[in-house]
């Protein structure tokens, strides 16, 4: 609502509780611009409908917060449903590498729905339904795209993800898919720098920036194995 939106608002309260409104023009003035500031993100039309509400369950002077606090939480109530995408007759026409258009969309989608524009998008994703588990593992099989640049980006912040991309655009084994014997890795997990406690057993807590030779060399066997199968096959 904007300043010159207040007055009427403040009229449809008086109805209700003729004390509102003081008799100086001055003071008038002075309550309509504090109002306006609590209820600059509040649509004049839901604000009518609230003073309403409001005094159809409560006996009590309403104050602006209440009205705030109503829109805000209609606007929560909103969001809480969409679930952030577009719906598929809906998706803007965009360069598929026009990152910045698509989340400004994305923005102005959101802004719709808290709005009450546009409903909430509530079709379900599809990794929420009965074949989640199956969907789950065809993207572990697949892998999910990322842009190039985007992992270059990261790298510096995962050096184990980043070595084995590293050695798989090389053509040399990936370590990380077979299990380490000198430190129990499972397969994807990194190897642990083993050390040995007091009383003599095996501790192995800390992260390897690189895998165990011998799990290197394991991988190395095992795809070599996986060539000869694919030659005589």
């Amino acid at each position: 609502m904007n300043r010159d939106q207040i007055p009427q608002l403040l009229k449809q309260v008086s109805y209700a509780d003729p004390r509102l409104l003081p008799s100086d023009p001055k003071e008038v003035m002075a309550l309509a611009a504090l109002w306006a500031t609590v209820l600059a993100d509040v649509p004049a039309d839901f604000a009518m409908n609230a003073v309403g509400e409001h005094y159809a369950t409560s006996p009590f002077p309403i104050k602006p917060s209440d009205i705030a606090d109503r829109w805000n939480t209609k606007v929560r109530d909103r969001l809480h449903r969409d679930n952030g995408t577009f719906e598929p007759n809906d998706f803007p026409d965009l360069d598929p590498d026009d990152v910045i258009g698509y989340l400004a969309a994305l923005r102005g989608q959101r802004t719709a729905v808290a709005q009450g524009y546009q409903p909430p998008n509530t079709v379900k994703a599809i990794t929420a339904g009965a074949a989640a588990d199956e969907v789950t593992a065809r993207l572990k099989t697949l892998g999910t795209y990322v842009p190039r640049q985007v992992d270059e980006l990261l790298d510096a912040h995962r050096p184990i993800k980043a070595a084995r991309r590293a050695a798989l655009t090389a053509g040399e084994p990936d370590a990380l898919s077979v299990p380490c014997d000198w430190c129990q890795a499972d397969i994807g997990e990194p190897c642990r720098s083993r050390r040995i406690d007091p009383k003599g057993g095996a501790t192995s807590n800390r992260r390897r920036a690189t895998p165990h030779p011998s799990r290197i060399d394991e991988a190395q066997t095992a795809m070599r194995e996986q060539q000869e199968e694919a030659t005589t096959a």
